[in-house]
């Protein structure tokens, strides 16, 4: 069977967070949608899946999820001989919509499943019908013929619908770690894998769901750590850390103080006091001690969020920042409610307004500037040494592509190279 993931125009709604990853590669209630699309191996153990992205992340695609692009021409491919599946990165990654894709694919009938608006979320070719040429072309006829089904499948169509499914799905999402892992658990609701250690002191609450750590997961002493929540590999909790409703954690993050009902991709650090709530955050970021966001409006109202031009009714009581990758706080930086940061940006003061990428921003000092990105190149390369991750030259060509694909985001501020 050949499966190929791909992205659709309206991956550019999901930016700053699909502006250097894949959409497949976005981590909700701790899985990602390429996670899930690997799962069907299980299922199908001649499975070859490849992605289909744009271009700037081709080499990010092969790099670190090995996937490669489909062959334009599957007529000789003899995965798609059994079955060709197509399937919109932009799907949530929840067990419920793992579950409608087998569903899909144990069905002996081709089957096409768009969302609302006429999108394609999944196709289902048992037997591989394509000809000689490029399969673009004849999948897009073979498509128009196929009787369309309802879906229930989630979708990602702006960024906070990533924070929104998280707090739904996070509680089905570790269940099914538990029930499908190779966990040992420690205490009642506490599940482990090997290395992991929890410092004295420590107050577990799980009546709302279980806590999950993975390998060599260190959370130091005088921590309350409540669940639902799951911490990557490598995961460092500092010591007074507060981590509750439903917190999900990448591989290799250092977190502190206190967090809830938030996403942290790997490699971030939020290791000093201060308040994060309902938020996604990137890789490669840092928040600098004292650090704060708001997560809801002194009215208690609904959240209106705002995406370049378009306002959005979000209809949730409860969303904090969206940040993307290489963005940076200083100390005590404060951030207002359901603000949008982008990639490479440096924060300091009160975030009132959304950030565009690649720029200093301190309004409240009256000042704005713009960051080139050789500047953010150089701080990468120290970033990874940290780290003792080497830098690529498929890192620094996604750092300068970035910055060229933002420029419409600065075109209308006042920022200059200082």
């Amino acid at each position: 069977m050949r499966v190929i993931c791909f992205e659709d125009e309206l991956v550019s709604q999901l930016s700053p967070i699909t502006l250097s990853r894949p959409a497949y590669a976005i981590r909700c209630a701790s899985f990602r949608w390429i996670d899930w699309l690997g799962e069907l191996s299980r299922y199908h153990a001649s499975m070859q899946l490849s992605g289909e992205v744009r271009s700037h992340l081709r080499e990010i695609q092969t790099a670190d999820y090995a996937l490669d692009a489909a062959p334009l021409d599957l007529s000789e491919d003899a995965a798609s001989q059994n079955g060709l599946l197509i399937v919109n990165a932009r799907c949530s990654p929840s067990v419920q919509n793992f579950d409608s894709l087998r569903t899909m694919i144990q069905q002996d009938r081709p089957c096409l499943v768009r969302e609302e608006g006429g999108w394609v979320i999944a196709a289902w070719l048992p037997r591989g019908p394509l000809q000689p040429g490029d399969y673009r072309a004849q999948l897009e006829s073979a498509l128009e013929e196929l009787a369309v089904s309802e879906s229930t499948m989630e979708m990602f169509q702006w960024p906070h619908h990533v924070v929104a499914a998280h707090m739904r799905q996070m509680h089905d999402s570790v269940s099914w770690r538990i029930a499908d892992g190779d966990y040992q658990q420690r205490e009642d609701g506490v599940f482990v894998r090997p290395g992991v250690t929890i410092g004295e002191h420590a107050s577990i609450e799980t009546s709302n769901g279980p806590i999950l750590l993975e390998d060599d997961v260190r959370v130091g002493p005088f921590c309350f750590l409540e669940g639902p929540l799951h911490a990557g590999k490598r995961t460092r909790v500092i010591e007074h850390s507060s981590i509750k409703d439903g917190v999900s954690l990448g591989h290799t993050v250092k977190i502190g103080g206190e967090v809830e009902a938030s996403i942290i991709e790997p490699y971030t650090n939020k290791q000093h006091h201060g308040f994060l709530g309902h938020s996604y955050l990137g890789s490669w970021i840092n928040l600098g001690a004292g650090t704060c966001n708001s997560d809801l409006k002194n009215t208690y109202g609904r959240i209106n969020i705002t995406y370049g031009e378009t306002k959005i009714p979000t209809e949730m009581q409860f969303l904090g920042c969206i940040m993307g990758d290489y963005s940076k706080t200083a100390i005590n930086t404060g951030i207002f409610t359901g603000k949008v940061i982008g990639v490479c940006s440096m924060l300091y003061g009160f975030v009132t307004d959304n950030v565009p990428s690649y720029v200093n921003y301190a309004r409240l000092f009256g000042q704005t500037s713009l960051l080139p990105p050789d500047v953010m190149i150089n701080t990468q390369a120290r970033m990874f040494a940290r780290r003792k991750v080497k830098q690529r030259p498929c890192d620094i060509n996604l750092i300068q592509s970035m910055y060229e694909m933002t420029e419409f985001e600065r075109d209308a501020g006042d920022f200059e190279v200082r």
